[in-house]
């Protein structure tokens, strides 16, 4: 068995109440993890194309107010 596997079975086993606890901290986990990757690709320029595809296109009227 995977350390995966040992954990989907430990979370079966939770209470409503702590499998709601559970996932609460998980998405807050996995969050503070996006937005590191997040946060390690714009400081190595990984990102900087995005951006300027994405300004250009602001430019050339191809985007509009939320």
């Amino acid at each position: 068995m995977t350390t995966a596997e040992d954990i989907e079975k430990a979370v079966e086993q939770l209470s409503s109440r702590e499998l709601a606890r559970f996932r609460a901290w998980f998405e807050a986990f996995d969050a503070e993890r996006f937005d590191a990757a997040i946060a390690r690709d714009a400081a190595a320029g990984k990102l900087d194309a995005l951006a300027e595809e994405a300004v250009a296109a602001h430019r050339a009227g191809l985007s509009r107010e939320l």
